[in-house]
């Protein structure tokens, strides 16, 4: 027997009224390892005929029960002469104000919140086993009129029977406070661990973009001069050997590229000034324009998109979501891009238009997921990590960012700025 309390097991039965089995098994379980015999009724009626019979030493009653609830079992206990000086003890969880008034007005004598803890529950049976001669000898009763939520309640109980009570609240709240204490101290330990992991991530990164951009380029440069140099001695198949290595590295340089997008877009310290949206726009698309040049693609860019914000980040957002459509409209043979805003509900929301590929609608859970694609590499080619990195841009500024689409009939994505 692993014993927390001393108790004499000569001296009766615990009573526990529990409607649940497992809750009844647990406490049972747990009173008996500790040397205490003990009686399970399932309800407060059955647990009224029993009392008469084995005259408990102390009772443990749950609230919330069928039949008849615990503050009902309590206070027909508490009224009843012959039984009025057995201790109560009341499992709640105390979610309400009210529940300590209910508590004071059926007699309980101490108050156990759920989940209790098992050590405390012990100390508790001990508590009021030992002084029970103390409140067998009688006390002055008092009645107390207390108004609260605009009714009235009376307290009809012995002065010691309240301060129990009240002592028994006032040491769980002080127990739950112990542990919200405890699990704030966890969370910011954890908290600040994760931030030095971050950290730590983020100067990963961008050591490893550095040290891979380096070689790429090398490759890049020197497929490149084969191309030039030794044009006239490559055969077909070493040319699109060649060509399969520059497309490749071209590849992990735009992976690298939107990893370390997705990482500052996380991380990097906001500065907000005047941004113009529609002056970016126009970058970007002659940026496209430039690398693209046999692509016919219209803009239709609204002017005077002013907005706060930072002009580093919402560049790599704008730079995703023009680019994005740009790709998307690759099939069509008159592509057409818009940047607007509309304003509804007192909101302004931006958008961006296009009239490509589309994507089902069905599928827009994964839009804003890293490395999750809508569409094979082979009809789009792209790394999966831009819209991502747009939506955490948007949702450092305190945006939001959504999207609507059908396949074939392009798709529009919105976004608000505060």
């Amino acid at each position: 027997m692993n014993s927390y309390m001393n108790f004499n097991s000569k001296l009766g039965n615990i009573l526990v009224v529990e409607d649940s089995p497992v809750q009844a098994k647990k406490i049972k379980f747990l009173l008996e390892e500790n040397g205490l015999n003990v009686m399970v009724c399932p309800n407060g009626k059955l647990a009224l005929e029993a009392i008469a019979e084995v005259h408990p030493l102390l009772i443990i009653s749950d609230i919330v029960m069928p039949e008849m609830d615990g503050y009902e079992f309590c206070s027909i206990l508490k009224n009843d002469v012959n039984f009025r000086e057995i201790p109560v003890i009341l499992l709640t969880s105390l979610h309400d104000p009210l529940d300590i008034i209910k508590g004071l007005q059926s007699g309980a004598d101490n108050f156990i919140t759920k989940p209790y803890d098992e050590k405390y529950l012990l100390s508790r049976i001990q508590y009021l086993l030992a002084n029970r001669s103390i409140r067998q000898s009688g006390g002055a009763e008092m009645v107390i009129e207390i108004v609260f939520r605009g009714q009235k309640y009376a307290i009809n109980s012995e002065k010691k029977q309240i301060l129990d009570l009240l002592l028994s609240i006032y040491e769980a709240a002080i127990q739950k406070n112990d542990e919200l204490i405890q699990a704030q101290a966890q969370l910011e330990a954890l908290n600040e661990d994760l931030i030095s992991k971050n950290k730590e991530l983020e100067a990963f990164a961008r050591t490893v973009s550095h040290d891979l951009r380096s070689p790429l380029s090398n490759v890049n440069g020197i497929v490149d001069l084969m191309v030039q140099d030794y044009s006239d001695i490559l055969d077909d198949e070493a040319r699109s050997l060649l060509s399969i290595i520059k497309t490749s590295a071209l590849s992990m340089t735009h992976l690298i590229d939107d990893l370390l997008k997705f990482s500052q877009s996380a991380h990097a310290s906001l500065e907000p000034v005047p941004v113009d949206l529609s002056s970016i726009a126009h970058q970007v698309i002659e940026k496209l324009r430039h690398t693209y040049p046999d692509r016919v693609v219209y803009e239709f860019i609204q002017e005077g998109l002013n907005v706060n914000a930072d002009m580093g980040l919402m560049s790599i957002a704008l730079d995703n979501l023009i680019g994005n459509a740009w790709k998307y409209t690759g099939n069509k043979s008159v592509a057409k891009i818009r940047l607007g805003s509309l304003i509804e509900r007192g909101e302004t929301i931006y958008y961006i238009q296009d009239n490509g590929a589309g994507f089902d609608m069905n599928k827009a859970g994964k839009l804003f997921k890293p490395f999750e694609r809508l569409h094979t590499q082979q009809e789009f080619p792209g790394t999966g990590v831009g819209l991502a990195t747009v939506q955490r841009i948007i949702e450092r500024h305190g945006g939001r960012l959504w999207a609507d689409s059908s396949v074939g009939r392009g798709a529009t994505f919105y976004f608000t700025l505060p």
